[in-house]
């Protein structure tokens, strides 16, 4: 049995590049379990607040209760659901899931593959982290699920089809368009003539077909560009830079360095080299910035 292609074909509802991270996060939620616990079980009421807290963290705007994915993963092959009744899921229904009892594990045969294979659980991870969240947040997300580990590479195959690589001209190429500063801030430190915590990021996450094009690019710090895949920061109309409300910080750094950029205009590219397209715009507004934007910062 393929677990790794059961990983990567998990079913989600999708269109138009729509985000839908339910499953996928239950699963490695599943999986740091696992890791502390092979003999273990996820009491609903129990994990529910873990769930919700890495839904809202990580998945879109738009809120879904975890009883979603702890009810139609049992469908992927990968995930049981059994009640104080037996076997069996009650359905989606957050009061019906904690009155019966509901817990959750994965199916008798990945516990069992997992303890032949240990390398799997670092596989699968892989996958999943690959196909659904930018490299930026990886290790967070680990830390999130309660994940240690080396995650391992899965081949030039994944889930029966090849793997997308990430055009590794694009970093050079984002970071010439915006003369190697951040198009937020303006940091532009180097050590010597190397630049030095600038990176190029997605806009359109690679994850969800964004193409490594320069009109999906945006040379960002190491801090900024984190804020932007964690959708604390957006890019709205005219190019100016969004702030969500959503965040707070109450020090004078966070003021400066987050909430003063609202209603600035993006630094670069420079003239002759692309903007960000308004369809790789659009689509990390609706898709990762949370909430409403902040009002322009006044002087």
């Amino acid at each position: 049995m393929d677990w790794l292609e059961r990983a990567a074909k998990l079913r989600q509802w999708s269109g138009n590049g729509t985000r839908a991270p339910h499953k996928p996060l239950l699963l490695l939620y599943a999986l740091g379990r696992f890791q502390a616990d092979a003999e273990g079980e996820l009491r609903y009421s129990a994990v529910e607040s873990d769930l919700a807290r890495l839904l809202a963290e990580y998945g879109p705007a738009n809120r879904t209760t975890p009883a979603y994915p702890f009810h139609h993963l049992v469908s992927d092959g990968v995930w049981e659901v059994r009640t104080d009744r037996g076997t069996g899921s009650p359905g989606t229904g957050v009061l019906a899931l904690r009155a019966e009892g509901a817990a959750g594990r994965l199916v008798p045969e990945l516990r069992t593959a997992l303890r032949r294979e240990p390398s799997l659980l670092g596989r699968m991870a892989r996958v999943l982290l690959d196909l659904h969240f930018p490299p930026s947040l990886h290790g967070d997300l680990c830390e999130a699920v309660g994940l240690e580990l080396e995650l391992a590479e899965t081949g030039p195959l994944v889930a029966g089809r090849r793997q997308r690589q990430r055009g590794r001209q694009m970093r050079e190429a984002v970071l010439i368009a915006y003369e190697y500063q951040c198009a937020f801030c303006g940091y532009d430190g180097r050590i010597g003539l190397v630049p030095v915590g600038l990176e190029a990021a997605h806009v359109r996450w690679w994850a969800f077909d964004g193409p490594d094009d320069v009109d999906n690019g945006l040379c960002l710090c190491a801090l900024h560009h984190k804020l932007f895949d964690k959708g604390v920061l957006g890019i709205g109309d005219g190019h100016l830079i969004m702030v969500s409300q959503n965040f707070t910080g109450r020090s004078a750094v966070a003021r400066e360095h987050v909430v003063a950029l609202a209603g600035r205009p993006l630094l670069g590219p420079q003239p002759g080299a692309p903007r960000v397209a308004a369809a790789h715009r659009s689509w990390h507004t609706g898709q990762v910035f949370h909430g409403d934007p902040r009002p322009a910062a006044t002087v």
